[in-house]
């Protein structure tokens, strides 16, 4: 599965953490995540992660178009409630493709935990029937 990894900078260190708590999971998965998340779960874990722009400078935009293009199976996003965002109408965008394209989307720790256990449990297998059936519609 393709699973995005994002993190607001207050929230970073708690999903590196997530991460390395469930590195044997994520590591039978492809993973993707904005820039300096990305590195930071990359130097800790040493998995294998596709990077892209960090969040304001286009990473969540680049997530959301793998979104759009159902190429996104599951999101962590651990957002940050309390601090203003400059890139706000991205994330925002973001979460509502993953509400259009029924992408399952963990935004704290608590969802995290059920998205990672369901994940590892077999519960997302329903998202390689969705490819097959886009691939078979030519989408």
């Amino acid at each position: 599965m393709n699973i995005a990894l994002i993190a607001h900078d207050q929230k970073k260190k708690d999903l590196v953490q997530f991460v390395t708590a469930y590195q044997s999971i994520f590591a039978k998965h492809n993973l993707h995540a904005t820039g300096t998340t990305g590195l930071r779960i990359q130097e800790a874990t040493g998995l294998n992660i596709t990077r892209y722009q960090s969040g304001p400078l286009g990473g969540d935009q680049e997530i959301g178009a793998m979104v759009a293009k159902n190429q996104m199976d599951a999101i962590f996003f651990f957002r940050d409630p309390l601090t203003a965002q400059p890139h706000e109408p991205d994330v925002s965008a973001l979460v509502r493709l993953c509400d259009v394209y029924s992408i399952p989307l963990a935004t704290n720790m608590g969802t995290a935990e059920l998205l990672i256990r369901g994940l590892d449990e077999g519960l997302l297998d329903w998202r390689n029937i969705a490819r097959e059936n886009n691939k078979k519609n030519g989408k």
